[in-house]
């Protein structure tokens, strides 16, 4: 077979060449354009023989975003990388919608690029394969608000799963532990979807009683029960041509359930005490920190129910799993807070930002927000220092206020749906911390006396407390 040809897009003529060069030296024959423009009209007029396209995001003329709509306008099954230094969240999800194989972040290894290229060769020649052997076979033809703030490369993969989702009209079931970001992630897919500017209705399903879940999802005639003056318009039907998003949907009690599966197979709602069926075209989004599928074993959560929510799924990665987004989240959230108490934002202590990073944050995202809270309350416009950061920590409390036994049997359920993990070390982990926290906080920061309780050195006990991040006020 003739060597396949890769075009490259970048007004870098250094960076250019160097590609060009390693490509070449595996085998590919390379074309080089320095302009969109010019790699439009290159994907013009010889598409048909052209493997891989491989751009830059800022370009002279055309845009990085705008070749690859380009691409896939004229040859769709044309992979396309993109080249960027800047991974924000609206790159990702909107170069991922418009049909990118993939993107990666400057600066690079080589290698990274040979193996993205490598996979992306294969996937194209397994897409060409399958539109052949089907034509051949069938005979029928025919917010100012919230953001998302992080680079790492977890985040970077949900940035392209939300990419991938949102054109797509399928219900999606988001993972993640409490305080992560789903309906953060909810709102993103509705925002980059065709829905986007119809109405984003949000449900927590565990703030709710259940007595009032079933009204307050699909609404209620006069007369319906006791103290129903009026009709209520459920959100189901607020909803409708838009998204509605059901956060916590692992608590939805099991007869509402039953109800809400009747409506997903039926797109139509009948209010409580109503007769009349009604239409709703709404695009469904769940979210959960639960295990499903061990509450579907103990009949807690309806098997049907999980297939019917489970069509797509994206999972929202914890805070500790993503310690090279904590810079980022600080940064953002004393912007955001400074704003908000009308005093100037405060500066950051070197040495408190390497408090703040080594943390494990058990409360994620908004654990980290509710502390950077506080730091700037307490600084007022000056100086967040380590001993501020120390000391609050030191003095937080347990998240979800769960006991070492609860939060034992959760861990246990999460592992249940995995193939393998660092449990033991988790819960080793979050017992020491939660220990130490609790002992620093009686003995009022006294290093001696903790150390005699729990029965080991002082040296021991310092590097424990550093460890846990857990040092004791000065």
């Amino acid at each position: 077979m003739p060597p396949q040809e890769i075009l490259i897009v970048e007004d870098d003529e250094s960076l250019a060449a160097s590609l060009a060069k390693v490509l070449e030296s595996e085998g590919y024959r390379v074309t080089v354009a320095h302009t969109g423009d010019e790699g439009c009209r290159r994907i013009e007029e010889d598409g048909d023989s052209i493997s891989l396209v491989l751009t830059d995001l800022r370009l002279p003329g055309a845009s990085g975003l705008d070749l690859v709509g380009y691409a896939k306008e004229k040859h769709p099954h044309l992979p396309v990388i993109l080249v960027t230094a800047f991974g924000t969240a609206d790159t990702a999800i909107e170069a991922t919608k418009r049909g990118a194989f993939d993107y990666i972040l400057k600066p690079f290894e080589m290698p990274e690029i040979l193996d993205l290229v490598e996979r992306a060769l294969k996937q194209a020649a397994l897409a060409r394969e399958t539109v052949r052997l089907t034509d051949g076979s069938t005979g029928d033809g025919g917010t100012d608000g919230d953001a998302m703030v992080g680079t790492s490369r977890p985040m970077q993969d949900l940035y392209k799963g939300i990419g991938r989702v949102a054109a797509n009209e399928a219900n999606v079931l988001i993972r993640g532990e409490t305080g992560s970001g789903k309906e953060l992630v909810a709102r993103a897919i509705h925002q980059y979807g065709p829905r986007k500017n119809k109405a984003f209705i949000a449900v927590n399903c565990a703030a709710i009683p259940e007595t009032l879940l079933e009204s307050e999802l699909f609404g209620h005639e006069r007369g319906a029960f006791t103290g129903a003056d009026f009709r209520r318009v459920g959100r189901f039907e607020q909803a409708d041509g838009g998204t509605l998003f059901l956060d916590e949907i692992g608590d939805m009690p099991m007869t509402v359930q039953a109800k809400l599966l009747r409506v997903l197979q039926d797109r139509a709602i009948q209010r409580l005490g109503g007769k009349e069926l009604i239409p709703v075209d709404v695009r469904a989004i769940f979210a959960t920190h639960q295990p499903l599928e061990a509450m579907i074993r103990d009949r807690r959560f309806r098997e049907d129910l999980f297939y019917r929510v489970n069509a797509l799924e994206l999972h929202v990665p914890a805070l500790r799993e993503r310690p090279e987004d904590i810079p980022g989240l600080v940064r953002y959230f004393l912007g955001r807070h400074g704003a908000e108490s009308g005093s100037q934002i405060p500066s950051l202590q070197p040495e408190a930002l390497d408090r703040l990073r080594a943390h494990p944050w058990p409360g994620n995202v908004r654990q980290l927000e509710n502390t950077i809270r506080k730091l700037v309350l307490q600084a007022r416009g000056y100086v967040i220092t380590s001993d501020h950061v120390d000391a609050l920590l030191a003095g937080s409390e347990a998240p979800e206020g769960t006991s070492l036994a609860q939060r034992v049997a959760t861990l246990l359920e999460e592992a249940q749906t995995l193939e393998g993990g660092d449990l033991h070390a988790r819960v080793v982990h979050e017992a020491e911390a939660e220990l130490m926290r609790q002992a620093m906080q009686r003995s009022g920061g006294n290093i001696a006396q903790v150390a005699r309780w729990l029965g080991i050195s002082r040296v021991t006990l310092r590097e424990k407390l550093k460890q846990h991040s857990l040092y004791p006020p000065r």
